[in-house]
């Protein structure tokens, strides 16, 4: 988040976390290896990161040493607290962060919603399958405890799959 802030600027807590699974679900297609490894569910404007949206919602908690919140014209806006520290990070993780800024920085929350909800998107795909599109298109539920099936991205190559299956039994 700090990157994506120190080079985006100002960041709304709906565009953020649009960035933050746009950033998993990229590197996935990529490596087959998700950036953040976060679960997201099928929500009204998800995918979303529960723990992310809560933290970025109420008292700081999992984030507060690197980002901080403040309200401008009745949205939450997430900014830097602290300095990127690149020691963390891959010369592919850096590349993928600023593919990231160039293709999607600009764009509003409202246009990264439409994008992470496109057809045959992982979101729109769970969405389908457990029959909730409809539900939440017509606004009779905003939420779901259903997770948005990741693997949706690979299923087509068999060696990421792999490796995204090794990956998430290991990490979980």
């Amino acid at each position: 988040m700090i990157y994506l802030s120190e080079k985006i600027g100002n960041l709304s807590k709906t565009k953020i976390l649009k960035l933050i699974y746009i950033l998993d679900e990229l590197s996935i297609k990529k490596s087959g290896i998700p950036f953040f490894n976060l679960k997201y569910k099928v929500w009204k404007f998800g995918p979303v990161s529960e723990e992310i949206y809560i933290d970025l919602s109420s008292e700081t908690t999992i984030l507060k040493d690197y980002i901080e919140r403040h309200n401008e014209k009745g949205s939450t806006i997430i900014k830097a607290k602290a300095l990127f520290n690149d020691e963390e990070f891959s010369d592919n993780d850096i590349q993928l962060l600023d593919f990231v800024i160039r293709k999607f920085g600009e764009k509003s929350a409202k246009e990264l919603i439409y994008y992470t909800h496109r057809e045959k998107s992982p979101w729109h795909t769970t969405a389908i399958n457990f029959s909730v599109l409809e539900l939440l298109e017509k606004e009779e539920i905003n939420n779901t405890e259903l997770l948005v099936d990741m693997s949706v991205l690979i299923n087509h190559d068999i060696r990421k799959k792999s490796i995204y299956q090794d990956f998430i039994e290991f990490s979980h």
